[in-house]
């Protein structure tokens, strides 16, 4: 594992993401974030195919654009956590309840299963899991229409 900033990223034949240093190349890098909710920017490792640590990356705001771009392209298509922007409606403020929000992906229902499907992160942010799974970001709980907070302050 390194640490220090003498790499390069770059693109293969195939899409898959390269990553050069010290006369090496390593093919088939996949970035891993180390506090993907907390702190999306601040600790990231590339990972190589055999599942090991190749470069530690302490804050992605100081890699070159080009790099960072690579970078933020692989984690889109790893990581799927629309934010909600907008409660609109909920069936019923018992569980399982149907949910329709608004996302920065489009609007969309799903099934809340519990109340213990939310989760507290810090600075007053929400994870909501649906019953397949998928978690749902609210950044900013205070930040939410005035409806919103209320359909969701039923559940909490």
């Amino acid at each position: 594992m390194k640490r220090d900033d003498d790499f390069h990223l770059e693109r293969d034949g195939h899409g898959r993401l390269v990553l050069l240093r010290a006369g090496e190349r390593h093919e088939g890098v996949v970035p891993v974030r180390a506090f993907p909710l907390a702190a999306p920017d601040e600790g990231l490792s590339l990972i190589g195919p055999e599942g090991r640590e190749l470069q530690w990356i302490a804050r992605l705001a100081a890699l070159p654009p080009a790099q960072r771009a690579l970078i933020d392209e692989e984690l889109a298509n790893r990581e799927f956590t629309p934010v909600i922007r907008q409660i609109r409606s909920v069936s019923t403020f018992s569980t399982p309840s149907t949910w329709e929000v608004a996302t920065d992906r489009g609007d969309t229902r799903f099934v809340l299963k519990g109340e213990e499907d939310i989760r507290r992160l810090g600075g007053g942010a929400l994870l909501v899991a649906d019953s397949h799974g998928i978690q749902f970001l609210v950044p900013d709980l205070l930040a939410l229409d005035k409806r919103s907070k209320r359909l969701l302050e039923r559940f909490l």
